[in-house]
């Protein structure tokens, strides 16, 4: 989930938007004023699916389904595989959005991910979200040995612009795209079983030219787990505003009624990320830039712990939720307004498998709507 362009300018703006797709929900609820009172107030809400095994995140899934959430999501790494994740995911499933946080866009072709969008939107009914992230430059040329030489957000644009392309070509006729990444020429392009004409593309970016890839040409744009919310209100929105971008930011959510091992596994997620230089123009926003470089220090060091140690309570409470489940109710809805759809992110890193099922059922029973 990384993009090498520079930081977002500072912008005065940080006014909260709604996306196309709300606004229409809104008003086929008008007439209906408990409806138009639930949407005001409720975010919609999306879980990341971090279960240790495959099984254990069908039965989050369907868990998460049961309790009324929005939207459940699978990741993708150098040892699982995003859409294989998701097409079980999908045939586990009956009503949840399913979509995938990311898959990466530069590690295959964009036909490739699109016929895998396709594949499984076929599979679910319609309920697929695509979401495509670039990785590290580290990830794409000493994982996959793929070159990662030049910026990557006009990439993301083509590969998203292809997709989109390769999506209505489905019903008939031919497919050619000549743009400066990507060439495809295929006379014949029609797929039987053709599913929806337009799949909901996402975007994952931090700096400045993913976001406006994101405004340009997605209809979503996934944000990083160390997002704060001063960083989205005013470095985020002001770039998606005028577009029909949704913002659908991770959230590191870990519930305990021990609160200190629930600070302390979001502390170590959020160091895990700040390894990585390329966020800290995020911690610049709150003048915090020393953070960034002990937990630097630190990693260098192999010093795990003192990486989590490194991360201040200032900077833990602006990124994560953390703590007994009334708590952490109270501490989503210092969210609200700034997006309408958050995707809760259970912390992995260093995690006891026995421990991760239980901060997964945990979140799921605090924040499910249908919550028994």
């Amino acid at each position: 989930m990384q993009d090498s362009s520079p930081p977002v300018p500072l912008s005065e703006s940080g006014c909260s938007r709604l996306s196309i797709a709300d606004t229409a929900r809104r008003e086929l609820c008008s007439n209906h004023h408990a409806c138009a009172r639930q949407e005001e107030h409720r975010m919609r809400l999306g879980l990341i699916l971090m279960a240790p095994s495959i099984q254990d995140q069908l039965a989050a899934a369907r868990h998460a389904e049961a309790r009324g959430f929005h939207s459940v999501w699978t990741t993708e790494f150098h040892n699982h595989n995003a859409f294989v994740r998701l097409t079980a995911v999908a045939a586990t499933t009956q009503r949840v959005q399913v979509g995938t946080a990311i898959a990466y866009a530069f590690m295959r072709t964009p036909l490739l991910a699109a016929s895998a969008a396709m594949d499984i939107d076929e599979l679910s009914g319609g309920r697929v979200i695509l979401g495509l992230g670039s990785g590290t430059r580290s990830m794409n040329e000493r994982w996959y040995s793929m070159p990662f030489d030049k910026p990557p957000a006009p990439r993301m644009r083509e590969a998203v612009e292809l997709i989109r392309e390769a999506i209505r070509a489905q019903k008939g006729g031919g497919l050619v795209f000549e743009g400066e990444h990507y060439k495809v020429k295929i006379p014949m392009y029609a797929r039987p079983g053709a599913p929806r004409e337009r799949i909901p593309i996402y975007i994952a970016g931090v700096n400045r030219g993913m976001i406006r890839a994101a405004a340009a040409v997605a209809d979503g744009l996934i944000g990083h787990p160390v997002y704060t919310r001063k960083y989205i209100s005013e470095r985020v929105l002001p770039e998606l505003e005028g577009s029909s971008c949704e913002l659908t930011p991770y959230i590191v959510c870990s519930i305990s009624d021990d609160v200190e091992q629930a600070r302390r596994e979001a502390r170590a997620q959020i160091a895990f990320y700040y390894t990585t230089r390329l966020y800290h123009s995020i911690l610049d926003v709150h003048g915090w830039r020393e953070v960034g470089e002990k937990i630097a220090q630190a990693f260098r060091s192999q010093d795990f712990a003192g990486m989590a140690a490194a991360v201040p309570d200032e900077l833990l409470d602006a990124i994560a939720i953390t703590g007994r489940p009334e708590e952490a109710r109270d501490q989503l809805q210092q969210w609200q307004g700034l997006t309408d759809h958050v995707l809760l992110y259970p912390p992995s890193t260093g995690a006891d498998p026995a421990r991760l099922r239980e901060n997964v059922a945990a979140i799921i029973d605090t924040f499910g709507p249908h919550a028994a």
